[in-house]
């Protein structure tokens, strides 16, 4: 996400997206995106259930996966951009990369069982949510066509 958040302010031309070939419904690779909120909420979650563990003296260690269980390709990324940002997205198709895979995300079943906790915003809400926006503005130092008039970062000293 960060560089098609580049993209959208300007700091790069375009977005190389690796690979159109792969056996997915638009070719494009296939990944979780999860929202930074659902990221902190599972956390949140996690630590939860490590006291509550610690309490009836069980074991703390546990693994669980923290994603929406559903996979993104790059195109509905960069679709969902467009509908955020309201302008086009500036992209070409580019080769593989060496060792990338055509799908992958997360089963977050356990996590869901185990904490009470799933993931609960999509991709166009990654897209266009403040917390994103505010992502945009402290990494890349500019200002974010996505913030309310009222609500603008300011171009940061470089």
């Amino acid at each position: 996400m960060p560089y098609v958040a580049q993209v959208v302010v300007g700091r790069r031309e375009k977005l190389t997206i690796f690979g159109g070939d792969y056996p997915t419904k638009d070719g494009t690779g296939v990944r979780d995106y999860i929202h930074v909120m659902d990221l902190a909420d599972g956390h949140v979650a996690a630590l939860k259930y490590i006291d509550a563990a610690d309490a009836k003296g069980h074991d703390k260690l546990s693994i669980f996966n923290l994603g929406t269980g559903h996979g993104y390709s790059v195109l509905d990324l960069v679709h969902s951009m467009e509908r955020a940002s309201g302008k086009p997205l500036p992209h070409v198709i580019g080769a593989r990369r060496p060792g990338d895979i055509a799908i992958c995300y997360a089963d977050p079943s356990l996590a869901t069982r185990e904490l009470g906790w799933s993931a609960t915003r999509g991709l166009d809400e990654m897209c266009r949510g403040k917390s994103f926006a505010n992502m945009i503005c402290l990494k890349m130092f500019t200002i974010c066509p996505f913030l309310s008039r009222s609500h603008r970062c300011l171009q940061l000293a470089k």
